[in-house]
């Protein structure tokens, strides 16, 4: 599930508003499922409500558009680019397009020579390694210094990629989402479905419990043992993300929904991959736990998600 290189940006400058405008609804889902459900996560780290940039994944032709859609003028440094509303990065004053020089008076690594995401990464890493109430001090390339602490959510970091291809993936430390996934959901409710369905996979430590159970990855991934050990992991994440849903505000039966109409959409494969359950029996299966969580609330029971504290064994 290793998350690929960015696809080549959009060419147009409305085409890097789009991706902006889908970077802040990523930033706002992400970082309310990772905190409302902060207690049901055996592992947490500091969310602090926000998704970073850099100007070296734009081709210096295409920069000066691609800044400008952030308004960060002219950077070279890593670059604030969304915040979620209410968020420790909100709350604290900083904005879209804010430069980042150093952080806690550590400059932030240049990157000259690296992969475009290596400083992005770089820097995810370090803030995750923080205690989740670990206070930080920024250094604003605008010459502000700015206190932030941040809120314990569940790991993941959140990336949009601009790729027209209406998928996601989860690599055990981030989710990240296509623009055209972004594209298809119908609303913020759907597209939360999608998102949760990929933070279940990073709580469940799908990646590393398969590695674990030694699948293989590449073509034999279609095929028996294989193919049975991933269709698990993703019945178990369909599971867990309507309860993340719920726990976050969102409607649990806006899961089922979105995989109903994502298994009947246009331009899908022929055939029905053994990795996955078909859209009808998972729709099905989003309905029943939807179905649960109403029952449980109408009953004034309090709601324990499935999985989270001891997943099975793949095998």
């Amino acid at each position: 599930m290793t998350a690929p290189a960015l696809a080549a940006a959009p060419a147009e400058q409305s085409g890097y508003t789009a991706l902006a405008a889908t970077e802040a609804r990523v930033a706002a889902i992400g970082f309310r499922l990772t905190t409302a459900n902060a207690a049901w996560c055996p592992a947490r780290q500091p969310q602090f409500g926000w998704i970073w940039g850099d100007p070296r994944l734009y081709d210096k032709a295409r920069r000066p558009a691609a800044l400008a859609a952030y308004r960060a003028g002219d950077l070279d440094a890593v670059f604030v680019a969304a915040v979620a509303p209410g968020s420790p990065a909100d709350r604290t004053g900083l904005h879209v397009g804010d430069g980042i020089a150093w952080i806690d008076m550590a400059p932030v690594a240049n990157g000259i020579g690296d992969h475009p995401f290596a400083r992005i990464t770089a820097l995810e890493q370090r803030l995750a390694a923080l205690s989740t109430d670990a206070a930080i001090w920024l250094g604003v390339t605008d010459g502000r210094t700015v206190p932030l602490t941040p809120m314990a959510g569940c790991v993941s970091d959140f990336r949009v990629e601009a790729n027209e291809r209406p998928a996601a993936v989860a690599d055990g430390r981030m989710v990240l989402v296509n623009q055209g996934l972004a594209d298809f959901a119908a609303d913020d409710e759907e597209l939360a479905a999608a998102i949760a369905h990929e933070l279940a996979h990073n709580i469940l430590r799908h990646r590393a419990r398969l590695d674990a159970a030694g699948v293989d990855r590449g073509i034999g991934k279609q095929f028996g043992r294989n193919a049975r050990l991933f269709k698990q992991t993703e019945v178990e994440a369909d599971r867990l993300s309507v309860w993340l849903l719920a726990g976050a505000g969102y409607d649990p039966a806006a899961a089922a929904r979105f995989w109903a109409r994502f298994g009947q959409r246009k331009g899908r494969p022929m055939f029905q991959a053994g990795t996955h359950p078909n859209w009808r029996d998972r729709a099905q299966s989003l309905e029943a736990e939807a179905s649960t969580i109403a029952s449980l609330r109408k009953a004034g029971q309090p709601l324990h998600p499935p999985l989270v504290g001891a997943p099975p064994p793949l095998e």
